[in-house]
Order: structure tokens, then C-alpha cells, then sequence
């Protein structure tokens, strides 16, 4: 039985690997327009670049893991069943049962490195990237910098401008409300200006021209109105180190301690309460998926008996966007009240767990599974959709007329 634990084990590990790789390749895909808008429109250096994607990473895992368990486990089954070496084993008196040791320890290792992206690794990746792109904005300030939306990142500064050119750093219709000084409040008018950075003071210099300034003074009870040809106004980004005080943590970026205490403080408002419990649930729950799909790939790989991968990722992937569907739609759910957290969480757990026992059971005991017909018909069907999507992606048909 060693031997066919090493062998088993062997099977899933290569298909493992190639998923995660793969399925983190995707998930990744997803960030390129935006990293290829922070690279030409805004000069973001390739370190800062590195690093967003590197802290990225925990919480496309914490997704990722459950799916690549279910693939590599679904693929290596397969294999086994199309080259007959199942129906070898059973011959030689090793039942479907005395397979499963050896997918449990895979199962384990997935939920085990999934409970540690949910608990630690996407709390403080989520962190790191909120400290990072404070300091980003701080070093390039057209970096969200939108128009047509008050940006409040600067110290007792709120500022709004119709457009803005992120190339020229031009600005139009620019409104801007400085609370720096404790007596007065300043409203500042003007139709252009130009953005200046000072990185090395940590500030910015917006050059106004053709404005107003309207100054009213709070002890006083005064106000003044002045006219500019141009005006250099000056502001600093909030410091660092505040980050924590003046934005306080979300939830999904506090650990297991933080979030507890966070429950217990909000618990007579349903909506924070909710909220918080939902994202506790979650820490929990989506590691609990490798487990549950992780089963259900052990009867669905014996029953397929294909050799060909693309069989497995059109069977695997629907499985897996279901069980997503039903997850979100449960949290949606607690979020509102209508359901309690728990029960919209694990529920997609309970029912894909529940189905991959009978279906293991039956599958050990030589019953037929009929609903097997229909789910090879999904998954031709979709293996036939993805081979049609690669095939356009590699001859540039969905690109074609995009400038």
C-alpha cells in the first residue's frame, strides 16, 4: 500500500502544481489593465509594481487552492480510470476506500495552506497593499487622482477638478476647500492649474491661475473674497502612520483576534454585525471547500475515465463556479439578515460534501451514478466552450478592431 500511496500522491501533485500555477496566472490576468494603466499613465516604477502583485497573491489563493485540490485530484483519478490502473487495484483486492488516505493528506496540506491564507496571509497582504499605495500616492500624485470626485488624502485638504490630463498633469475647474488653519476656512475657485509634485517633502503644489479665494473666519464671523492671476497652493498627504487612525480596519484585514473583538463590539448594530460575522465565517468556511469538493472529485475521476485534461477542466470548472454562485449568493444573504451566516457559508459545503459521500459510496460499492450522463454532457460541453475561447484568444479574434 506504500507504493500506492507514493503513486497516488505523485498523480495529484504534478496536476496540483500546474493548477496553481495556472489558475493564479488567471486570476492575475485580471490585474493587467490596471497595472498597464499604473505603468504608462502614471510612471509606477516595476518595484512598486512587483510588490502589489506579490501581496495580491494570499487573497487569489485563498480562491485558487479549493479549485486546484478539486482539479488535480479530478485529473488524477481520471488518468488512473482511463489507463485501467483502478480496475488493476480493485483486482488486487485494494478498494476504493484504501485509496483515499493518500488524497487526504493532499486535501489537508490544501485546506491547511488555505486556512492560513484566510487567517494571516490576506489579512496582512490587504494591509500591505493599502501602506503601499498610500505611499505611492504620496510619491505620484496624479495616482487616483479622478476627476469629477473629491479626493480626500491630503491633510485637511478636500479637493475636486472637473479633468484632468494624467500625462501634462493640466487640471480644469478646480474647487478646493483648505481647513488647515483653525480660524479660518479657505474655498479656492480656479479654471486651470498645473499639479507640481515634491516627492522629497511628501507634498504636492497645485499652480492656480485665474482664480478666486474666499476666505471666511470663524471668530470673526468675516469673510473676504480675493482675486488671483496665479497662486501656488501647497499640501501635504496625510502621513503614513496615521493610516490606521484617520481609515479604520475593514474587516476582511483584521486577524482572528481583531475580528472577534470587532464582533462583540457591534453587536447591537445588525448591519456592522452581519458584516463582521460574515467575514468570520468566510476564514473558515472557504478552506472547509477543499475538503468538500475535494471528495467529490474522487467518485467524479473514476466515473469519467478520460485521459484527456480538457474533460476534467470542463467537468471541474462548472462544479467549481457553482459552488461560487451558491457561496456568494449565501453571503449576500447573511449580509442582509435574511439567513444566518452560518448557515448561507457552509451550506454550499454541507451539500457539495454530502453529494461527494454518496457518490464515493456508491462508486466504492460498483452502483451505477446516474446522473453521470448528464454531468459528461456539461462538461463536453463546456470543454468545447473553453477549446473555442483559446482558440479565438490565440488567433486575436476578440482583439481584432481594438485600438
Amino acid at each position: 500500500m506504500r507504493i500506492v500511496h507514493r503513486h497516488i500522491l505523485r498523480s495529484i501533485m504534478t496536476p496540483l502544481g500546474v493548477n496553481l500555477l495556472f489558475f493564479t496566472f488567471i486570476f492575475l490576468m485580471g490585474k493587467m489593465l490596471k497595472i498597464t494603466k499604473l505603468i504608462i499613465n502614471y510612471q509606477v516604477g516595476a518595484g512598486v509594481i512587483a510588490q502589489l502583485l506579490l501581496y495580491s497573491i494570499p487573497h487569489f489563493l485563498v480562491f485558487v487552492m479549493p479549485m486546484a485540490v478539486m482539479m488535480a485530484i479530478l485529473l488524477a483519478f481520471m488518468r488512473m480510470a482511463a489507463d485501467n490502473e483502478i480496475l488493476v487495484l480493485k483486482s488486487a483486492g485494494v478498494s476504493l476506500y484504501r485509496m483515499i488516505p493518500s488524497v487526504l493528506v493532499i486535501i489537508a496540506c490544501g485546506t491547511l495552506a488555505t486556512l492560513a491564507m484566510t487567517i494571516f496571509g490576506m489579512p496582512q497582504g490587504k494591509l500591505a497593499i493599502k501602506r503601499l499605495t498610500y505611499e505611492t500616492l504620496a510619491t505620484h500624485a496624479n495616482v487616483g487622482l479622478q476627476a469629477r470626485t473629491f479626493n480626500n488624502r491630503f491633510e485637511k485638504v478636500t479637493l475636486y477638478v472637473n479633468a484632468v490630463d494624467t500625462q501634462t498633469m493640466q487640471m480644469r475647474d478646480i474647487f478646493i476647500e483648505d481647513r488647515r488653519n483653525p480660524r479660518a476656512v479657505a474655498t479656492i475657485v480656479a479654471p486651470a492649474g498645473q499639479l507640481i509634485r515634491l516627492p522629497e517633502r511628501r507634498a504636492v503644489r497645485l499652480r492656480l491661475f485665474n482664480g478666486l479665494i474666499n476666505q471666511i473666519k470663524r471668530n470673526e464671523q468675516s469673510a473676504r473674497l480675493l482675486h488671483f492671476a496665479t497662486y501656488d497652493f501647497e499640501f501635504t498627504f496625510k502621513p503614513a502612520d496615521k493610516l490606521a487612525r484617520y481609515k479604520r480596519k475593514d474587516e476582511d484585514e483584521m486577524n482572528l483576534a481583531e475580528l472577534q473583538a470587532h464582533i462583540r463590539s457591534v453587536r447591537k448594530d445588525p448591519e456592522d454585525y452581519y458584516e463582521a460575522l460574515n467575514e468570520y465565517h468566510v476564514k473558515f468556511s472557504i478552506p472547509a471547500a477543499c475538503l468538500a469538493l475535494g471528495l467529490l472529485a474522487i467518485p467524479l475521476g473514476v466515473e469519467l475515465k478520460s485521459s484527456r485534461k480538457s474533460a476534467g477542466l470542463g467537468m471541474g470548472l462548472p462544479l467549481f463556479v457553482i459552488y461560487y454562485v451558491m457561496m456568494s449568493a449565501g453571503r449576500n444573504l447573511a449580509e442582509i439578515g435574511l439567513v444566518a451566516p452560518a448557515l448561507g457559508l457552509w451550506l454550499p459545503n454541507a451539500v457539495f460534501g454530502a453529494a461527494g459521500i454518496i457518490m464515493l459510496v456508491r462508486c466504492a460499492n460498483e452502483k451505477p451514478l446516474y446522473w453521470m450522463d448528464g454531468l459528461r454532457f456539461i462538461g463536453r460541453a463546456a470543454a468545447g466552450a473553453f477549446k473555442r475561447l483559446l482558440r479565438r484568444l490565440t488567433r486575436g479574434r476578440l482583439f481584432r478592431g481594438v485600438s
